[in-house]
């Protein structure tokens, strides 16, 4: 996920950052540049310029599918299984808003993105420090 999520967020501009973010922030970058690929979307939308709306909900698009390809289905856990489901809506309303310029479907998507993003930045910074232990532990075979 770390590599995907890198170039997915190098594919919309954030190329320095990306590469010096550890996977935490790199999925905070992330949810922060959908959103606001989806708002600009929105505004293209309003704008009737149908060029920045592909390109703009596109992207989106494509950062939603990293974050949710970089889910850690392995585990089985609760939590990923309805973040999947999440970005599965989020896609869907994304798909939707690119073939009906449908501004309440990108409100959808960036509600549900805002209330990802609050929960993800909650997560207290012990408890990412050790999750990023173990996962470090896990890659390294210990």
């Amino acid at each position: 996920m770390y590599k995907k999520g890198i170039n997915a967020y190098q594919s919309v501009g954030g190329r320095d950052q990306a590469t010096t973010a550890d996977p935490y922030q790199l999925i905070q970058m992330l949810m922060n540049g959908a959103m606001q690929k989806l708002a600009y979307g929105k505004g293209a939308i309003e704008r009737k310029d149908l060029a920045a709306k592909s390109e703009n909900l596109t992207k989106a698009l494509s950062i939603v599918n990293a974050l949710q390809d970089g889910l850690d289905m392995s585990a089985e856990s609760e939590v990923a299984g309805n973040m999947y489901d999440l970005y599965d809506f989020v896609k869907r309303q994304i798909i939707d808003a690119m073939g009906s310029s449908s501004i309440e479907a990108i409100d959808n998507s960036l509600l549900v993105m805002r209330n990802l993003k609050e929960g993800w930045d909650a997560i207290p910074v012990a408890a990412r420090e050790q999750a990023f232990a173990q996962r470090e532990q896990m890659a390294v075979g210990g």
